[in-house]
C-alpha cells in the first residue's frame, strides 16, 4: 500500500465493548489514532488499557463495536492486521540463554523472513546493538533488554507498534533514549500505542487517553486533557504539610491535596471557593506561603483516579456471597 492509499487514521474504532465473565472490562470505547502519532494510554492497573489496545488492533475480538486498524476491519481481517503490527509486552519475553543476535534470528524465522541475516543486521544497527550482538541476553541490563525487545518488534517493519508499559523498571536515562527512538519511528510514519504510568512519558505523547475501569474519561493532547478537567491549583510551601493536607480535606473548594516534596498541591473545580479557603487557612500561619500554580498532568491523573469507581469492586459488592 503506497502512502497515497494509506488511511489517515491507523486506528478508527467505535463502541467497543468487552466482558470477561460478568465483568464489563471495556465499555463503549471510541478512539482515533492518526498515522505517525504517538498515542499514550493512562489509567490505574486493571483499568482495561491492555484489553482496549488489543481489541483496537485485532488481537482480541470485542463483544460489540466496529472499526479499522491500518485500513483493515478489526473483526474480519485480524490476520492482515497482525502481520503489520509489532507488539511489545510488559514482561520481557525473549530467551535469556541466547545471544541478542540469536534471539533476533529466531524471531525472524517465526516471521518467515526471506533474508534473515540482512534484517537482523539492520535491526542491530538501527538500535545500537551491533557491538553487543554476541552477548547473552540474560546478562543485559533492563535498558538493553528493552532495546532488544523493540528491535524484535521492528524486524518485520510494522506500521503500528503496541507497547504495554515498555519502560517499567528501566532507569531514567534508558527511558529517555527509548523515547527518542519512538519519536524517530513516528517521524517515519509509524504509529505507536503505548500504555504508561510515567507522567514525563505521557507528556511526550502527541495524544493521550485516560481510561479508568473500562470507561474512557478523557482524551486529547496533554494540555487539552488538563484544561478539560477545569481544575484550579495552588501550591503551599512550608512545614507540616501532612497535617495541613488532612486539615484541608472536605473544606469548601478543595477536591484533592497532593504532596510534591516540600510543596503541597491543592486543587479544586470551584476556583473562587478554593482560593478563599486557602487564604483563610494560612492567614494565621506565618510559616506557610501560598502561590498560584499551573495544574499539571499528574494533578489531573490523580483527580481522575479519585473520581473513578473500580468496576470489579462494584461487581463484588453486587454479587451474592
Amino acid at each position: 500500500m503506497n502512502d497515497a492509499a494509506k488511511p489517515e487514521f491507523s486506528i478508527d474504532v467505535r463502541g467497543l465493548n468487552k466482558h470477561f465473565g460478568d465483568k464489563h472490562v471495556v465499555r463503549d470505547l471510541s478512539l482515533q489514532v492518526r498515522r505517525g502519532e504517538i498515542f499514550g494510554f493512562l489509567g490505574p492497573n486493571g483499568s482495561g488499557k491492555t484489553t482496549s489496545i488489543r481489541m483496537m488492533c485485532g488481537l482480541l475480538t470485542p463483544d460489540s463495536g466496529s472499526g479499522s486498524c491500518l485500513g483493515y476491519d478489526i473483526l474480519k481481517q485480524s490476520d492482515q492486521i497482525k502481520r503489520r503490527v509489532g507488539y511489545m509486552t510488559q514482561r520481557f519475553s525473549y530467551w535469556e540463554d541466547l545471544t541478542i543476535r540469536e534471539n533476533l534470528d529466531f524471531v525472524a524465522r517465526l516471521y518467515e523472513m526471506p533474508d534473515r541475516k540482512r534484517a537482523v543486521d539492520e535491526a542491530l544497527e538501527s538500535l545500537g546493538l551491533t557491538s553487543r550482538a554476541k552477548q547473552l541476553t540474560g546478562a543485559l541490563s533492563g535498558g538493553w533488554k528493552q532495546r532488544l525487545a523493540l528491535a524484535a518488534c521492528m524486524l518485520h517493519q510494522p506500521q503500528l507498534l503496541l507497547l504495554d508499559e515498555p519502560t517499567a523498571g528501566v532507569d531514567p536515562a534508558a527511558r529517555r533514549d527509548f523515547w527518542e527512538e519512538l519519536h524517530l519511528l513516528a517521524a517515519q510514519g509509524i504509529s505507536v500505542l503505548v500504555s504508561t504510568h510515567y507522567m514525563d512519558e505521557a507528556e511526550r505523547c502527541h495524544k493521550l487517553a485516560y481510561i479508568s475501569y473500562g470507561t474512557l474519561l478523557a482524551q486529547g493532547t496533554a494540555s487539552e486533557v488538563i484544561s478539560g478537567q477545569g481544575l484550579s491549583t495552588w501550591a503551599i510551601h512550608g512545614d507540616n504539610l501532612v497535617g495541613l493536607s488532612q486539615q484541608l480535606r472536605g473544606q469548601p473548594g478543595v477536591d484533592q491535596t497532593v504532596a510534591f516534596g516540600s510543596t503541597l498541591h491543592v486543587s479544586g473545580r470551584d476556583g473562587a471557593a478554593l482560593q478563599r479557603t486557602l487564604e483563610q487557612l494560612i492567614a494565621g500561619q506565618p510559616g506557610l506561603r501560598l502561590a498560584s500554580a499551573d495544574t499539571g498532568l499528574e494533578d489531573v491523573f490523580i483527580y481522575l483516579m479519585s473520581q473513578s469507581t473500580d468496576n470489579y469492586a462494584t461487581y463484588q459488592k453486587e454479587s451474592p456471597p
